[in-house]
């Protein structure tokens, strides 16, 4: 990425690109490398600037750590609003909340809270942001629990419903590459289906044909039928 150490017209917003900058880099290296292994020295090499540098913008790495799964959990928190405030059934709400869930876990903030969380912070920090975390299971529930009285989803406990959905997503931010072959809705989408549609074939839905045989094999039968 370019370093945002340059001149810029206004030194308000120039310090918050720059820190914007030290907090983007770290998310993608402790996604990367993990929490530990990361050293802020590390962070500053990719941005060409000094380590001490880093410290005119943040205090610790810590910090950097505490506001990194922050910002990741605020934009779910914030994607899933606009998804309710979008409205539609419970089922149209839940699909919705889902694929801004998903879309988040691909980012580098996102991921950042799947691969490290909460937990390498003091109890004080990981208090504030598992609050957080339970807003976000709170919209997943009340949306399970809507579309169960609705009549949409079979019924269920919402409370283990959210959490399989939950983790079943998060889980895509443990794996997905960016830099990868497939776009984040070319893995969002069939994710999805799956958790709403399940696995197994309704009785109505026709049996899939099988496949034919490649021709080069058929030629070869022929041939070997030809000699017997």
């Amino acid at each position: 990425m370019r370093s945002p150490w340059v001149k810029s017209r206004n030194r308000d917003e120039e310090r918050e690109l720059k820190r914007e900058a030290v907090l983007r880099t770290a998310a993608r290296l402790f996604s990367e490398q993990g929490f530990h292994a990361t050293s802020l020295d590390e962070v500053a090499e990719q941005l060409q600037v000094t380590k001490p540098t880093l410290y005119y913008y943040i205090k610790s790495k810590d910090e950097i750590l505490f506001e990194c799964v922050r910002i990741g959990l605020e934009m779910v928190t914030d994607s899933l609003a606009r998804a309710t405030a979008s409205g539609g059934s419970a089922v149209d709400q839940l699909v919705e909340c889902m694929r801004a869930y998903g879309r988040v876990v691909t980012m580098d903030y996102g991921r950042c809270v799947i691969r490290v969380g909460e937990d390498p912070l003091p109890p004080d920090s990981r208090r504030k942001l598992r609050a957080l975390k339970a807003r976000i299971d709170r919209v997943f529930r009340d949306l399970v629990r809507q579309g169960v009285a609705e009549g949409s989803l079979a019924p269920c406990d919402p409370k283990l419903t959210a959490f399989t959905l939950a983790g079943a997503l998060s889980w895509i931010g443990r794996w997905y590459q960016p830099q990868g072959a497939l776009a984040p809705e070319e893995v969002i989408e069939p994710c999805i289906r799956t958790l709403l549609a399940g696995l197994l074939r309704r009785p109505e839905e026709p049996v899939p044909r099988r496949a034919a045989a490649p021709a080069r094999r058929d030629a070869s039968r022929s041939r070997r039928r030809s000699v017997t």
